[in-house]
C-alpha cells in the first residue's frame, strides 16, 4: 500500500495531500538550516564529552551530599567546554549573589513573569529589591530591537548587573539573535567595562551555533 492509498483510508484527499508536500518543499531551506545547525552543535557537544572522557563511571549513583560527584563535575566540564566559558554549574543548588548587587538594569524590557517576585516589580517577601538592589529597564523598541540610543543614558555608576532576556518568554516580540545581543553587550562595556552582563539564555541554547558566551556575555543562565 502506497503513503497516498494510506492517507485515503484515512479521509485525505490527493488534493490535500499535494497541497501539503508543497507547502513542505517551500520550508526545504529552512529544515536543512536547522539540521546544519543541529549537526555542528552535535559535533560541538560530542567533541566536550570526548575530551573530558566521558564514561559509564560518570553515570554511578552518589550519596547526594555533593561531594566528589564524579559525573556532575565532569557535566559541568563538559558543559562549560560547549559553551565556551572558564566553568559551568548544572545542579540544582542555587548560589546567591544579591550582596554584590548595588543596581539591576535590564535592557531587554520586564523579564519573565515568574521573575516579577524574584526581583520585587511584584512585592514579595526576600526579593531583590527588599535587599537594598535597585532595579531598572530599557524597553525594547516597537519592533523588538534593542533600544541602542536609550541603553547608554540608562546605564550608570551604580549599575553592576545588565540582564538580557533571550527568549520572547511569553510576549510576542521575537526572539533576540546572539549577533543582535553581542552588539548590547559591546555597547555596555564600552559604557562601563567592569558591568557584568547576564544573558537569560533559557530556550535558546543550541538554536544558533554560537551563545551569547562566545560574543562577551559574563554569564548565561537557562534551566
Amino acid at each position: 500500500m502506497t503513503a497516498t492509498e494510506i492517507y485515503q483510508t484515512l479521509g485525505v484527499s490527493p488534493a490535500v495531500l499535494r497541497f501539503g508536500e508543497e507547502v513542505l518543499a517551500t520550508l526545504n531551506n529552512r529544515f536543512a538550516g536547522i539540521d546544519a545547525n543541529a549537526e555542528i552543535n552535535q559535533a560541538k557537544v560530542l567533541a566536550a564529552m570526548h575530551k573530558n572522557r566521558v564514561n559509564a563511571t560518570h553515570f554511578a549513583a552518589t550519596t547526594g551530599y555533593g561531594y566528589d560527584d564524579f559525573g556532575r563535575d565532569n557535566l559541568e566540564r563538559v558543559y562549560a567546554d560547549c559553551f565556551h566559558t572558564e566553568a559551568a554549574l548544572v545542579r540544582p543548588q542555587i548560589t546567591c549573589g544579591t550582596h554584590a548587587l548595588d543596581e539591576l538594569l535590564a535592557v531587554s524590557g520586564k523579564p519573565y513573569d515568574t521573575l516579577e517576585e524574584v526581583i520585587g516589580i511584584r512585592e514579595s517577601k526576600c526579593s531583590l529589591m527588599e535587599y537594598g538592589v535597585k532595579y531598572r529597564q530599557v524597553d525594547l523598541l516597537d519592533n523588538g530591537d534593542f533600544d541602542l540610543a536609550a541603553i547608554p543614558a540608562a546605564i550608570n555608576e551604580k549599575t553592576k548587573l545588565i540582564h538580557i532576556q533571550r527568549s520572547k518568554g511569553y510576549q510576542t516580540r521575537p526572539t533576540l539573535s546572539v549577533q543582535a545581543i553581542g552588539e548590547v553587550i559591546t555597547l555596555c562595556k564600552r559604557i562601563k567595562p567592569d558591568v557584568v552582563v547576564m544573558v537569560d539564555n533559557c530556550y535558546g541554547e543550541f538554536v544558533e551555533t554560537i551563545e551569547p558566551s562566545d560574543v562577551g556575555a559574563d554569564m548565561i543562565v537557562g534551566s
